[in-house]
């Protein structure tokens, strides 16, 4: 798993490299987790974990009340999650997720960059296979030990523990995510945040030239104001 978390790690660094995009994009994630379940984090899951991600990102506490208070009015935006895919120069593979209150815009702002960085927007299924979908809970071990908690996991879909840096990662496949979030949550294993990756299967090799090419392409994507996530096979 350490090419997945160094993939995780230099993509994340480059995706929330502005706050202010960082607390936007959030923001979004808990206004759909609010429509979703509710603005009790104690009965919503899914709120409850784009909280944390919002505290191990440093969004202060009145911003996150400000973002649940504001998707439990009735007239707010409604977001809808669309996954596009595509193929950029190089043999670049490409997965974007959006969060959006306007299909019709999005999809057009996407189609365009592709058409002016050398990519093509793809049909629904033409990327997705070169892709695994994975959820890495960040966790804090406390004294518990790593091989043990690992055998605990297994039943509630552990597919791996590891230890990076200071950094304790627990993989899971994407089907699993709730119930690895139970497992934990039962064990009192504290959750700093969760990632849910698309981790390519293969990754490829590019020039320096191929690579300021691709960034464009990858960046002009991630500029976009519905872009939550970009997900790509190119070693940048």
């Amino acid at each position: 798993m350490g090419r997945a978390f160094e993939f995780r790690k230099a993509r994340k660094m480059k995706r929330w490299g502005k706050m202010a995009v960082t607390f936007t994009r959030i923001g979004k994630e808990i206004s759909i987790a609010v429509k979703e379940g509710g603005p009790d984090p104690d009965n919503n899951s899914r709120l409850r974990m784009a909280i944390k991600n919002a505290k191990s990102e440093n969004m202060p506490k009145d911003r996150v009340e400000a973002a649940i208070k504001k998707a439990s009015d009735k007239d707010s935006s409604d977001y809808e999650e669309i996954l596009y895919e595509g193929k950029g120069p190089y043999g670049l593979s490409l997965m974007i997720e959006t969060a959006t209150d306007n299909i019709n815009r999005t999809v057009a702002n996407i189609r365009a960059i592709f058409r002016k960085n050398e990519g093509e927007l793809g049909t629904s299924g033409s990327q997705e296979f070169n892709f695994d979908r994975k959820c890495i809970f960040k966790i804090n071990l406390g004294d518990k030990d790593i091989e043990e908690l690992e055998l605990e996991l297994i039943d509630f879909g552990c597919e791996e523990i590891e230890q990076v840096e200071d950094e304790t990662l627990v993989y899971t496949g994407f089907i699993d995510y709730g119930n690895m979030q139970k497992g934990l949550e039962e064990l009192g294993i504290e959750i700093d945040s969760v990632d849910i990756e698309r981790i390519p299967h293969s990754i490829i090799q590019l020039t320096d030239e191929q690579k300021e090419v691709v960034n464009v392409l990858i960046e002009k994507l991630e500029e976009d104001e519905d872009v939550q996530n970009v997900f790509h096979n190119a070693e940048l």
